[in-house]
């Protein structure tokens, strides 16, 4: 997919919020978006309500991370290029970071399966439908640490070059009691790889039974058919 221009990427993460808002997947000022241009960043200003974003205030940087215009950028900034740095050695065209509170998603973190300290081998949700498997794909659990702690972002790089490396690249992390951050090539990819997660986490939350995921023959045929990351 060819790179929006910035006046694009304004209009569509903008859309992108509004729709992420009316819908639910974040409330109050929760969650942001970024872009990344051909000369830099767009992300949503701090502490700013995805519902009612203005593109031209929209929060613009250069590629060394330094503001130069726009209203105060949000403080995930430093998360969003580091996802970006390692993302785009897998996937090249990745140009959107989508971050949210999502209520199902963060629910999952608070049961002990998901809470135990198994260090870099905890995930999300199992191969629990074909299309989580073909859309999302594997969702490790970060560790919980403060909102904006260099810390969390240290740990989202070595969970991506990690899953890249052994030839499994993935599209979102997990940040224990705060929310998921998902990643594509454009805001309206990211949004429904988001959507996609969620809802997962959502069957999962209102399943009481014990979850038997996909087989492993099950998981051979959507990479076969599908080029699954699983």
């Amino acid at each position: 997919m060819s790179a929006l221009t910035e006046h694009q990427a304004r209009e569509e993460i903008c859309r992108v919020g509004q729709s992420l808002f009316a819908r639910g997947y974040v409330h109050a000022t929760a969650g942001n978006i970024s872009v990344r241009l051909d000369d830099g960043f767009l992300i949503t200003p701090t502490d700013a309500c995805l519902g009612f974003l203005d593109p031209a205030r929209l929060s613009k940087l250069n590629l060394q991370g330094e503001q130069i215009s726009g209203d105060r950028a949000s403080k995930t900034i430093a998360l969003h290029t580091r996802i970006y740095a390692a993302a785009r050695q897998f996937d090249a065209n990745t140009r959107c970071v989508i971050h949210t509170h999502s209520t199902h998603c963060v629910a999952l973190t608070f049961r002990d399966d998901v809470t135990q300290p198994t260090a870099e081998q905890r995930e999300l949700l199992p191969a629990m439908t074909p299309y989580f498997v073909m859309k999302v794909g594997h969702v490790p659990v970060i560790d919980y640490q403060r909102p904006g702690a260099v810390a969390a972002a240290d740990a989202v790089e070595r969970a991506i070059l990690r899953y890249g490396k052994q030839g499994t690249p993935i599209r979102a992390v997990m940040l224990s009691l705060l929310g998921p951050n998902v990643w594509h090539d454009s805001p309206a990819a990211a949004m429904a790889t988001l959507e996609e997660l969620e809802e997962t986490a959502r069957l999962v939350t209102l399943t009481p039974a014990t979850i038997s995921p996909l087989s492993q023959p099950q998981l051979q045929e959507l990479r076969d058919a599908f080029g699954a990351r699983w």
